[in-house]
C-alpha cells in the first residue's frame, strides 16, 4: 500500500482507530463461512470514524490472494498459541483488507490460517481513501502489537500527521521542545485534561497510554535527527537524553549526539543546554568538564537508596523477623558490611 501525501481530506471530524464490531466466524466442512456480531457490537460502526457513514463489506477471500506489501503488517512472528485459538473458536475478527486485496490489519490472523492449511479467510473490505487505510493499519499495531520504542514513536506520530490532516478543526499535537516555566506547565496540564478530541487524547483511549506518554513519544519522531533515531535505536539514547537532545535544530542534533555518549541524563541536559546558549563550542567544554560515572556506581544509586530506606524502617519500626529467609538475608547484609568496610578503606573514609 502505498502512503498517501499529506493533504487536508474533505472527511468529516472524526475519532481514530474506534473498535470494530466483535464477529465471530466459523467454518464447517463443505458449508460457507459464518460470521455473527455480538449483540453487544452490533450498532458499532467498522470503519475507524464513528461519525461517518459506514464502507464496510463482510466477505471471503482465497488466502494465497491476500496481499502482503503493507509496511505495518507484523509478519513471520509466533503464532502457535493463536493457533489453538483459532481451531478452539474459529476467527474472533475477520482480517480487514482494501478493494485491492491489500491486508491493512490482522497479519498474524492470515499466518496462522496459512499454517493452519486454511484455503480461504474472512475479510472486511474496506471502501475508503488511501490515507484512513494507512490509519486503520497504524491503528490495529497500537492497539494489538508489541512494539519496539521506535515503532511506537514512528507509528504515533504518522497517525498523528493523518489524523490531523483528516480532521482539520481537531486539536493539534504540540510539537514544541522548549523548556516550560512552572506556571506553563500548570497551564499545559490543564489544558491536556480538558483535550478530548486531539490523536493524543483519541489514543490514550484505546492504548491505555496516557496523553503525556503519547505526545513526547510523537515528539520523539518529529523532532529528531536520523543519526539520533539511529542512536536510540541502538541503545545508545534512552528517551530522557533524546528528549533533550531534541531541543536542538537537527543539524545541531548531529554535532552534539557525540558528546552524549556514556553521559547520564542530568549531564545530557547540561550539555544540550551549552549547545542552545553558546553552540557546539560550549557544548564541548561544557562535556569535558564531565567526570565520567562508571557503570557500577550509577547501577548503584538506586538499589542502595531502596536498601537503605528498608533498614532506616526495619530499625525504627523494630520489625522482627524469624522466618526461613532470616539466614540468607543476614548473610547477604554480613558480605555487604564486610564489602562497604573494605569501600571506604579504599577511599580514604576508615574510621
Amino acid at each position: 500500500m502505498a502512503r498517501a501525501p499529506l493533504r487536508i481530506s474533505e472527511a468529516s471530524p472524526s475519532r481514530v482507530g474506534q473498535h470494530r464490531p466483535l464477529q465471530y466466524c466459523t467454518r464447517r466442512p463443505n458449508f460457507a463461512w459464518t460470521c455473527a456480531e455480538s449483540a453487544h457490537n452490533a450498532a458499532a460502526q467498522t470503519g475507524p470514524y464513528p461519525n461517518e457513514e459506514s464502507k464496510v463489506n463482510v466477505s471471503v477471500r482465497k488466502v494465497a490472494d491476500i496481499k502482503l506489501n503493507n509496511e505495518y503488517l507484523r509478519v513471520e512472528t509466533d503464532v502457535d498459541a493463536l493457533k489453538k485459538s483459532v481451531e478452539s473458536v474459529g476467527l474472533i475478527h475477520p482480517v480487514t483488507i482494501n478493494q485491492e486485496n491489500e491486508l491493512l490489519a490482522g497479519a498474524r490472523r492470515v499466518q496462522a490460517v496459512r499454517e493452519l492449511g486454511w484455503e480461504e479467510i474472512p475479510v472486511q473490505v474496506i471502501d475508503r481513501d488511501v490515507m484512513v487505510q494507512e490509519l486503520i493499519s497504524i491503528d490495529e499495531n497500537l492497539v494489538r502489537s508489541p512494539l519496539s520504542h521506535l515503532e511506537l514513536e514512528k507509528y504515533l506520530n504518522r497517525g498523528r500527521e493523518i489524523y490531523e490532516a483528516i480532521n482539520p478543526k481537531a486539536n493539534k499535537v504540540d510539537l514544541s521542545s522548549e523548556d516550560l516555566s512552572a506556571e506553563e506547565k500548570r497551564q499545559q496540564k490543564e489544558q491536556e485534561e480538558q483535550d478530548e478530541d486531539s490523536f493524543a487524547a483519541i489514543t490514550a483511549e484505546k492504548t491505555g497510554l496516557s496523553k503525556s506518554v503519547i505526545k513526547g513519544a510523537i515528539k520523539r519522531d518529529a523532532l529528531a535527527s536520523e543519526a539520533v533515531k539511529r542512536a536510540r535505536g541502538g541503545g545508545e539514547l534512552n528517551a530522557t537524553k533524546t528528549n533533550e537532545i531534541i531541543k536542538l535544530e537537527m543539524d545541531a542534533q548531529e554535532q552534539v549526539l557525540p558528546l552524549l555518549a556514556n553521559k547520564t541524563a542530568k549531564e545530557a541536559r547540561q550539555i544540550v543546554a551549552a549547545a542552545k546558549s553558546g553552540g557546539l563550542t560550549a557544548a564541548i567544554e561544557a562535556s569535558e568538564k564531565v567526570v565520567p560515572l562508571p557503570r557500577e556506581y550509577s547501577q548503584m544509586l538506586s538499589p542502595m537508596k531502596r536498601v537503605n530506606r528498608s533498614i532506616s524502617r526495619i530499625l525504627v519500626e523494630e520489625l522482627r523477623y524469624d522466618g526461613p529467609e532470616q539466614s540468607k538475608i543476614n548473610n547477604e547484609l554480613m558480605q555487604l558490611k564486610n564489602n562497604l568496610i573494605q569501600y571506604f578503606r579504599m577511599v580514604g573514609m576508615e574510621d
